[in-house]
Formats: C-alpha cells, structure tokens, sequence
C-alpha cells in the first residue's frame, strides 16, 4: 500500500491535486478547526453562543458540500467535520454554563450559599411588606 501510494506521489496526477483548489482550499480552512480545538480550553464565559452555532450550521452545510461534489474531496470533509464537532462541543459547554447551573457552580452559589441568597430575598421581601404597611398607616393618619 505504501508503494503504491509512493509512485501515486511522483505521479502527474498527485502534481495536479497538490496544485490545485482541490488540495489548497481545505488547507487554508483549517484555521477554523485547529482556532476551535484551542478554544476549547478557554473559560466559558468567553464563549459566543451565537457564532459557535453559526460555525457549526457552517461546517455542516459545507461537510454536505464536499461529500456531494466529484471527486470527492475528502480533506475539505476532514476540515469541515472536525469544525463541526469542536464547535458542538463548545456550544455544549456554553448551554451547560449559561443555562444548566454550570456559571452557579464554578461561583460557588450552589449549597450553602444558595440558601443564604434565598433567606435573604425572604427578609427584603418582609421588610418590603412591611414599610407598605408603616406607609399605609402614616397615610391613614
């Protein structure tokens, strides 16, 4: 398999791939997958979850496309289908952070300090009351 692969290499045709948009399109695009592998160690509050879904939607309109045209062309479908799994990933960590108590955990308002917050809001909310009702009676009068 090596040899043949080997003498594909010298051969006309591997000089037409590699000098084609065939080779250098899905290269020049790898910046998208490779710049979202490395975000995935960032913190989440970084994350747009806007864009993310956009590059994803992207990546998978554009898997579509370079399984459909002929020849098919592999490395792009390489390119596009490792976009669309790291950013499917990152917009998972995005709704787990905005929106499944992830952001709670990581400040550490969960336990405890939950119910601190919560007998908080019930004593403002008792104070609330009950300046209405001094207010009342200073109308009253």
């Amino acid at each position: 398999m090596a040899s043949t692969f080997f003498t594909w290499l010298r051969s006309p045709a591997a000089r037409e791939y590699f000098f084609s948009t065939h080779f250098w399109g899905p290269v020049a695009n790898w910046g998208l997958p490779l710049a979202a592998l490395a975000d995935l160690r960032k913190d989440e509050e970084v994350i747009s979850g806007t864009m993310t879904t956009a590059l994803a939607c992207y990546s998978m309109v554009f898997m579509r496309f370079a399984w459909r045209v002929q020849p098919r062309n592999y490395l792009l479908f390489a390119c596009h289908l490792t976009n669309a799994t790291a950013q499917t990933v990152q917009d998972a960590r995005f709704v787990n952070y905005w929106y499944n108590g992830g952001r709670e955990q990581k400040l550490g308002i969960t336990g405890q300090a939950g119910e601190k917050v919560a007998a908080a809001e019930g004593k403002v909310t008792e104070a609330v009351k009950a300046a209405r009702d001094e207010a009342k009676k200073v109308a009253e009068k």
